[in-house]
């Protein structure tokens, strides 16, 4: 499983939706190897589909095949589930962002979640709070 930590830092997440996407088999062996970086990428609603743009998948070791690494690739989606979204995309400040990568029954699936962005005090509320529920957990180790 490949977890985009970014995307939990600088937004909230609404929602979340598992979906399928279409790769290629050198691609797919790429996410075997964990060589993926999930930096700026997001999820696009385009003609009735849904693209998942801009995530990197390195190019597989051995692999003959030469493409695009940033490459748009179509995410497998029911058509309803892209209607919602698209209309609840068309609010102000919603975005889509991928969450995870991980195969299930050997099939490559990522999450996806609906996102609002963070505002910077809300960053630091949420730091303090991670900082004082470890201090808690050390001290209950520590008593025990």
């Amino acid at each position: 499983m490949i977890v985009n930590k970014k995307a939990t830092y600088d937004y909230e997440i609404l929602e979340t939706y598992e979906a399928g996407i279409a790769l290629k088999g050198c691609e797919v062996k790429s996410i075997r190897e964990k060589r993926v970086s999930f930096t700026d990428s997001f999820v696009r609603i385009r003609g009735g589909e849904a693209w998942l743009s801009n995530l990197h998948i390195a190019p597989y070791s051995s692999g003959d095949e030469r493409q695009d690494p940033k490459r748009d690739r179509k995410l497998l989606l029911h058509r309803q589930e892209i209607r919602r979204l698209n209309g609840i995309l068309s609010q102000k400040g919603l975005t889509l962002l991928p969450l995870r990568i991980y195969f299930k029954k050997n099939k490559v699936k990522v999450k996806i979640g609906l996102a609002k962005g963070k505002r910077k005090y809300d960053k630091r509320e949420a730091i303090r709070r991670k900082d004082t529920e470890r201090e808690m957990r050390r001290e209950m180790k520590r008593i025990r």
